[in-house]
């Protein structure tokens, strides 16, 4: 199992040289892969939970890309609607390009209502126009020249190089913890990507949800690919009180442990708590990241 870490990109502790730290210290500890997130109108639901400057995510990963080495870089996750499908295969393709081949495409439909309204996009939509942009960008990876119709999409003939490096495409995650996100990352993604969730849930409701949706859809089962908090304590917390990787450095352990049996191919750890006024330093999430990798992750560094 490989363990990567969310970067914060966004609120009043974002800068270049604060992104940039974040990604060489996660590199040299030994972590296998670097995500962001992504919005890209900071309305007013945006802003009570993930407070502007926001950092562009493809842009800033290009960047980070020719500040790293072997580390791989991916989204948790675009909000696909907000951008033309050609234009997320363009970016990703390119990406994939300058960083050797080590870019993820994780894609979630959105939440924000007011930044769909601020962006001229369909809310009520978005689930239809998530699953055909996914066909869209899936077929200008496979192809050199694409023409596509269809109610969100139509165009003739566009030439869409580069290809990525990864064959056949990168892999592409596909966030939501409903039925809805289950069925879409079995038809079209490489991994299921959830987030925020206790390991008993996953092991009881969601893995098993997930295998279902690909028997029905008589699909492979997708990869289980999470994203827990990450929010180590001196003293462990009730289990009832907490999610995975919340709690003493044991019961983190205990977590991690269980989700490498569940199958999980990779971990991906968010320090980020929920709380904007916090976000001044980051040095208190270096720290754990440090002691996570020092103290129970077998990393080489």
């Amino acid at each position: 199992m490989k363990v990567g870490v969310n970067l914060l990109n966004f609120g009043p502790g974002a800068e270049p040289a604060v992104l940039g730290r974040w990604a060489r210290l996660v590199e040299d500890l030994g972590y296998h892969l670097l995500m962001i997130s992504d919005h890209v109108a900071i309305t007013p639901d945006v802003a009570s939970l993930y407070p502007a400057p926001f950092y562009d995510p493809f842009l800033t990963l290009a960047w980070l890309a020719s500040q790293t080495r072997a580390i791989e870089l991916g989204t948790t996750v675009i909000i696909l609607p907000y951008r033309h499908p050609l234009q997320v295969a363009r970016l990703a393709s390119n990406l994939d390009q300058l960083s050797g081949g080590r870019f993820i495409l994780g894609v979630g439909a959105g939440w924000a209502a007011q930044e769909f309204a601020a962006l001229g996009v369909s809310f009520a939509e978005r689930g239809a126009s998530t699953d055909e942009y996914l066909d869209v960008i899936r077929a200008t990876w496979a192809a050199d020249s694409v023409s596509h119709h269809s109610p969100f999409v139509a165009f003739d003939d566009v030439a869409t190089g580069p290809r990525p490096v990864r064959a056949p495409h990168p892999p592409i995650w596909v966030g939501g913890n409903g039925d809805v996100g289950r069925r879409r990352a079995v038809r079209h993604g490489a991994a299921w990507h959830p987030i925020g969730i206790r390991v008993d849930w996953l092991r009881d409701i969601g893995y098993p949800r997930l295998q279902a949706a690909a028997r029905a859809a008589s699909m492979p089962t997708p990869a289980v690919c999470p994203r827990i908090k990450l929010s180590l304590t001196a003293a462990p917390l009730a289990e009832e009180q907490r999610v995975a990787g919340q709690g003493s450095l044991e019961q983190v352990r205990q977590d991690l442990i269980d989700l490498e049996a569940l199958g999980a191919a990779y971990v991906l750890l968010d320090t980020y708590q929920g709380h904007p006024d916090a976000m001044q330093g980051h040095e208190r999430d270096w720290a754990m990241l440090a002691t996570l990798a020092d103290q129970v992750l077998d990393l080489e560094h």
